[in-house]
C-alpha cells in the first residue's frame, strides 16, 4: 500500500517538472519580446530606408526633369542671343555700306558739279586778264573781280584746290604735258608754263593741269 502511494507521488512530481519545462520562463519570454521588438524596429527602419530611397529617386527624377527643362531654356536663350547678335552685326554692316554708298554718290555728284563750274572759273580768269590796266579800277572790273574771288573761296571751302604747276617738277599724276619748250630759267623736266589750271577735290584730281615742260 505504501509503495503504491510513493509511486503516485513520484508520477506527480514528474508531471510537475514536465509542466514547468513546457511553461515559458519569464526570462525567455522577455528575450523573445525584445527580439520581436528588434525585428519590428528593423522592419520599420527598413521601411523608412525604402521610403527614403524612393523619395530620393523621385527627387532625382523631379530635379532631373527640371535640369533638362533648364538646359533647354538656356539653349533657347543662347540661340536667341546669337540670333540678335548676328542681326545687329548685319545691320551695322548694312549701315556702313549705306554710308559708303551715300558718300560715294555725294562725291560723284560734287565732282560732276565742280567739273561743270571749272570752265566758268576759266572764263572769269581770261576775262579779268584781258581788262586793260587803266580800266582795272573801274566799278565793272572791280565787281567782276569780287565775283570771281567769291566763287574761288566757295570752291576752296568745298575742298577744291588749284594744282601748283609753274616751277614744279612734272608729275603725270597731276599734270598733262601738251608741249615742250626751251627755258633758261628752269631745268629740264620742270614746268615752265601753265596753259590751263588744274584742280583737285579732296586730294583727288578733278582736272589735270595743262602745261608746257622744259626739254
Amino acid at each position: 500500500m505504501a509503495e503504491d502511494i510513493k509511486k503516485e507521488l513520484d508520477d506527480e512530481a514528474v508531471d510537475t517538472e514536465n509542466t514547468v519545462d513546457e511553461t515559458t520562463k519569464p526570462e525567455d519570454a522577455a528575450t523573445d519580446a525584445q527580439a520581436d521588438e528588434k525585428d519590428a524596429a528593423g522592419e520599420k527602419a527598413g521601411d523608412k530606408e525604402a521610403e527614403a530611397d524612393s523619395a530620393e529617386k523621385d527627387g532625382k527624377k523631379i530635379f532631373g526633369k527640371k535640369d533638362k527643362k533648364k538646359d533647354k531654356a538656356q539653349e533657347k536663350i543662347e540661340e536667341l542671343e546669337d540670333k540678335v547678335k548676328r542681326q545687329l552685326a548685319e545691320f551695322e554692316n548694312f549701315r556702313n555700306r549705306s554710308e559708303k554708298e551715300k558718300t560715294a554718290m555725294f562725291e560723284t555728284g560734287a565732282r560732276s558739279v565742280i567739273e561743270k563750274m571749272l570752265p566758268v572759273i576759266d572764263n572769269f580768269e581770261r576775262g579779268l586778264a584781258m581788262i586793260p590796266e587803266e580800266e582795272k579800277d573801274t566799278p565793272f572790273a572791280d565787281g567782276m573781280n569780287k565775283i570771281y574771288k567769291q566763287m574761288v573761296t566757295e570752291l576752296d571751302g568745298l575742298g577744291v584746290k588749284p594744282i601748283e604747276a609753274v616751277g614744279k617738277e612734272f608729275d603725270p599724276n597731276l599734270h598733262n604735258a601738251v608741249m615742250q619748250v626751251e627755258s633758261d630759267e628752269y631745268e629740264s623736266g620742270v614746268i615752265a608754263q601753265e596753259l590751263q589750271k588744274g584742280y583737285t577735290y579732296h586730294d583727288t584730281v578733278v582736272r589735270h593741269s595743262m602745261v608746257a615742260v622744259v626739254q
